[in-house]
Parts: structure tokens; C-alpha cells; sequence
């Protein structure tokens, strides 16, 4: 008897391991660079898609270099920031969403940080912590509508990518916290690079969508990154986001 009750003693006392977060680990995608280099491919691609448009040039004319230019680019982008450009995508039907953060830089000129700059699907502006220090806590959240299409791919772009100094003197997120309405869902382990990086979930978001009217009454759900660890910057301890957006299903 002693020994039983020695036995629900010890079991009761030691604590309940809760279910373990998953790390999950990016695939790393497309390299940002927009060097002086780049920027004069933009502008020559420009030049030749308007010249083709015009009929001033011919496909079959191109040369291999100005070929290489516009497959290397697309036709599809308005500028050298546009992450979606105008073919189809998920965003056809997606990003039905808003952004809070839990501070934000001030802005500086015309340059700002908030929120919004994290899903503008612009490589040109990032959210930026506005706290003293890495900003180790902080976090940006979305807000997503019930009738936003399933997310089954979580894209971001670490540190301000939009020059070469901005993103060595910046601090990028070494790891997020990933929140689904507030409950611990996933660690994203980012790497230290300028390349999108692409991490694969569990399709999140109603799987019933047969009558829209209805899903549109259903509750929305929100999905909260929070910066657990940082690379330092060269410079500023500023831990900057150039974007996190989305890719998935349900679209067409």
C-alpha cells in the first residue's frame, strides 16, 4: 500500500510535458539583389518590352543577352520589388488580411516601418522593431478573414534586403515563433541569407467552402511570428522583416 501510494505521489507531482513546438527549416528560394547591375537590367528590360509592344522590335530579334534579360526578370513584374507581379498566384484570391505589430521603428524621411511593410509584396519596404535592443519578444501578427483560401506555405524575406548595406547593418531574425491564435504552432530556423525562404504547413484555414456566404460568417484566425533570436547587425540592432507572405490553395 505504501508503495502505491509512494508511486501516485511521485507521478502526480512530476510534471506533464506538454507536446513539443516543431523546428521546421526553410527551403531557401530566388536571391535578393537589386545592385547597380540589376537596376540596369530592369531598365533595359523595360526599354525591350516596350519596344516590343510598340512592334519597334520582334521576338525573333532579340539578342541572347536580351533574351536571357527578360526571362531572367519576367514580363509579369511592374518593377524590380514586385514579389507577385500580375500572372496568377494564390494572391488571386488570397491575402484578404491586415497587419499589427507590437512596435514598429519610427519612420525616418520618407522611409517607414510599420506593419503593413511586412505584406505589401514589396522587396523595397520592411517592418522594422521599434523596442531598445534585438527586439527579442516582439512580434508582428496577421489577421486573416474565414474566407481567405487554405495557407500551406509561409514565404519570408529576412532582414532589409532592398541594398546590400541596409541588410548588413540591419539585425535579421535568426528564429520566429510562429502563433496560431496565440497557441505555439511552429520554430522557423532562418538561415542568414537574402534568399526567400520557403517553409511548408499543414494546410491552415476553413476546409469547407462550398457556400461562401457561410464561410464568410465563420471566425477569422490570426497567425503571429515572434522573434526569439536575432543575427546582429553590423551596425544597428534593429531586426528588420522585408516581407512574409503566403502561398496555398483553394484558389482555382
Amino acid at each position: 500500500m505504501k508503495i502505491l501510494i509512494s508511486i501516485c505521489v511521485l507521478f502526480c507531482l512530476s510534471p506533464i510535458s506538454a507536446q513539443e513546438v516543431p523546428t521546421l527549416k526553410p527551403t531557401l528560394g530566388k536571391v535578393m539583389e537589386f545592385n547597380a547591375k540589376v537596376q540596369q537590367e530592369w531598365v533595359l528590360r523595360d526599354n525591350l518590352l516596350n519596344d516590343l509592344g510598340q512592334g519597334n522590335k520582334n521576338w525573333d530579334d532579340l539578342t541572347k543577352e536580351e533574351q536571357s534579360i527578360i526571362e531572367e526578370h519576367g514580363e509579369i513584374y511592374e518593377n524590380m520589388w514586385d514579389i507577385v507581379g500580375g500572372g496568377c498566384s494564390w494572391y488571386c484570391g488570397g491575402g484578404q488580411d491586415t497587419q499589427t505589430a507590437s512596435s514598429e521603428l519610427t519612420s525616418q524621411g520618407s522611409n517607414t516601418y510599420g506593419a503593413e511593410n511586412a505584406h505589401d509584396l514589396s522587396y523595397e519596404t520592411a517592418w522594422v522593431e521599434g523596442v531598445s535592443g534585438y527586439g527579442i519578444g516582439e512580434y508582428i501578427e496577421y489577421h486573416v478573414k474565414p474566407e481567405n483560401p487554405r495557407i500551406t506555405k509561409i514565404i519570408i524575406v529576412n532582414g532589409y534586403v532592398k541594398s546590400d548595406n541596409a541588410w548588413k547593418n540591419n539585425s535579421r531574425v535568426k528564429r520566429l515563433k510562429m502563433y496560431l491564435d496565440d497557441k505555439p504552432y511552429a520554430d522557423l530556423e532562418l538561415e542568414d541569407s537574402k534568399a526567400e525562404q520557403h517553409f511548408k504547413v499543414e494546410a491552415i484555414g476553413y476546409s469547407d467552402r462550398e457556400n461562401f456566404t457561410i464561410l464568410k460568417q465563420k471566425p477569422g484566425f490570426t497567425l503571429k511570428f515572434e522573434i526569439t533570436e536575432v543575427y546582429p547587425g553590423l551596425k544597428w540592432d534593429d531586426t528588420a522583416i522585408t516581407e512574409i507572405y503566403f502561398d496555398g490553395m483553394d484558389v482555382h
